[in-house]
């Protein structure tokens, strides 16, 4: 079992955008820059995203995207669904149909397992996720390589 590429970028997107918030509109080139994911997958997401009520789009200059909501109301498996993500431990999606078509012996385990998953991921928060410590850390990293490197292209002769 595993969360695929399209949550996880999911998630790290909305995190980049609660956490600079302040900011005004993100746009996703200013996150595509940050957290290394590639433009059109972020558009891909952020028109599901946009679609569920997630994030806000502002056209024009100065626009991107902002959270539709409180980062404290909108939770990591919000994300995750919206992008048609599930967590699932189970072999079979679900279906029960792991074993020659009918249930397998370890079915239920596993079908509990992504209960508990969705679960403790309904329980956090943006606003959880960015107040931790190591992530405030890692977004001011973040921050200061893209400036560096703005910078850099700026004084390029």
């Amino acid at each position: 079992m595993k969360l695929s590429t399209k949550g996880r970028y999911a998630v790290t997107a909305m995190l980049d955008i609660a956490i600079h918030s302040n900011d005004g509109p993100i746009s996703l080139s200013d996150i595509s820059a940050r957290q290394g994911i590639s433009l059109s997958y972020l558009e891909q997401l952020f028109g599901r995203m946009r679609r569920r009520g997630l994030v806000a789009s502002t056209r024009g200059p100065g626009g991107g995207y902002s959270l539709a909501h409180a980062a404290d109301k909108i939770a990591i498996a919000d994300i995750i669904l919206a992008v048609d993500e599930n967590v699932d431990a189970t072999r079979c999606g679900g279906k029960s149909d792991c074993q020659n078509q009918q249930r397998c012996l370890t079915h239920e385990l596993w079908e509990d397992l992504s209960a508990q998953i969705h679960e403790f991921l309904s329980r956090i928060s943006l606003a959880d996720a960015i107040n931790k410590e190591r992530v405030a850390e890692v977004a001011a990293r973040q921050d200061r390589m893209l400036n560096e490197n703005e910078r850099r292209v700026e004084f390029q002769p």
